[in-house]
């Protein structure tokens, strides 16, 4: 027999404790390997280009399941999605632990892939839906821009925590198998997402939606309307130049990070001599750099009121393209941290104009299929440079694959023009064209 309920599955402030938490599980891993990533896979015997090609399997994974993934949340409950991706991220992190050779990598890098399509987007739709539960009408901004600050205050700590490990290098061996200063942190990283996948287990609740037939019925029905709905987008982009140029900004963009996300710890190598070294460093750096992100988002604000929105983006796009260019030319350690300082407050700056951008040419109708867009590029536009840019590395030098990265971000600053002229305008961007 079924019991029916009038009572929340969870108080709205027990719907933000667990949202806050989850935020915390979540992105404080993270901290310990986004700056060393790519030095643990070169540290194993992989080439620059090659590094650069299993991580660039992530990108393509997740632009290829992005959409065919979004309505399974819809369809069969925000928890058991969130569950499947806490678990496929234990198996990546683990994956990327004990992995020796590139085809290792790859699949590691594939398992990440698959975790992040069903990791986007679950959790804040669970959260929001708990929320209105009991409040329909409440307004969620503030604690969703919490949970944002949250985010980057954990990748932060993550950071930080992630050069003192490789600094100490507490454990030399593991089952008699040496044990790299770098290694330590990312078994770290795969043992804190067990950890995850717990927190998610115990504090994600949510009813039932409906029997387990009819679920399966608009999961199969959600992804035949998946070929449309990709048709579709693509037919917006015909109809908007703004759409247009701000798809192409994001990819450009994307080309740019390859420098300072990839490319910057083993110039930072390069520099000091060692990959523990630099894996030391970049983990107080990193923390640096995100609390600059997060001043250079706040930044933005005043930006776009002084200046307009179009114009606060394609000034933080041109600053962080002058900066990922001077990473590539400067010559000692403290210049390229500097320099790695700028460009991340600027990477800051251009988030929440280009947002804004993005919410004024989308409708109620397309809103979702347009943003869904413009992070399928920034994820297929950094699987494609990043293993051309690791081979122009192997084969000049990380300087000047670095330089060219930079150079072409720059590009990016023509994408806003179309959104400059119909601000000055004053006319609407929003398309409906079908």
């Amino acid at each position: 027999m079924t019991i029916v309920t009038d009572q929340p599955v969870l108080t709205p402030p027990a719907a933000r404790r667990a949202f806050y938490l989850l935020m915390v599980t979540r992105w404080f891993p993270v901290g310990l390997v986004v700056g060393v990533m790519i030095l643990l896979l070169t540290g194993r015997g992989l080439t620059i280009a090659q590094a650069a090609t299993a991580m660039a399997v992530v990108g393509i994974v997740t632009f290829v399941l992005e959409l065919p993934t979004s309505g399974l949340a819809d369809a069969l409950g925000r928890r058991p999605v969130y569950l499947a991706s806490a678990l496929v991220g234990v198996l990546a992190g683990l994956g990327y632990a004990v992995a020796q050779s590139f085809w290792a990598f790859v699949v590691a890098g594939v398992l990440t892939g698959v975790f992040r399509a069903l990791d986007s987007g679950p959790l804040e739709a669970w959260f929001v839906d708990a929320i209105h539960e009991t409040e329909p009408d409440a307004d969620v901004d503030q604690p969703l821009a919490r949970a944002g600050t949250i985010v980057g205050v954990a990748i932060g700590a993550g950071a930080v925590a992630s050069g003192g490990i490789i600094w100490w290098h507490p454990v030399t061996s593991v089952f008699g198998h040496p044990l790299t200063a770098i290694d330590g942190a990312v078994w770290v990283f795969a043992l804190l997402n067990v950890v995850h996948l717990a927190a998610a287990w115990v504090l994600v609740r949510e009813r039932p939606r409906g029997e387990h037939s009819s679920r399966l019925a608009a999961v199969r029905a959600g992804t035949r309307e998946v070929p449309a709905v990709i048709g579709g987008g693509l037919r917006l982009l015909r109809y908007s130049p703004v759409l247009l140029g701000l798809v192409l900004a994001e990819t450009f963009w994307s080309v740019g990070m390859v420098t300072f996300e990839s490319l910057m710890p083993l110039r930072l190598e390069e520099m000091l001599g060692s990959a523990q070294q630099a894996g030391a460093l970049i983990g107080p750096a990193a923390a640096g750099a995100w609390g600059l992100f997060a001043a250079g988002a706040a930044l933005a604000g005043v930006a776009s009121k002084r200046i307009g929105v179009a114009r606060a983006a394609a000034l933080a796009r041109g600053l962080n393209a002058v900066g990922a260019v001077v990473m590539g030319v400067v010559a000692g350690p403290v210049a390229l941290v500097v320099a790695y300082l700028f460009t991340y407050s600027t990477h800051g700056m251009n988030g929440p104009p280009h947002a804004a951008l993005l919410h004024r040419v989308a409708t109620s109708a397309n809103r979702t299929v347009v943003l869904s867009m413009n992070s399928m590029m920034a994820f297929l536009a950094f699987a494609v440079a990043a293993p051309l840019l690791g081979a122009l590395a192997d084969a000049v030098s990380i300087q000047h694959a670095m330089v060219v990265a930079g150079a072409l971000s720059l590009l990016g600053v023509l994408g806003y023009v179309p959104a400059r002229r119909a601000e000055r305008a004053g006319r609407p961007a929003a398309v409906t064209g079908s």
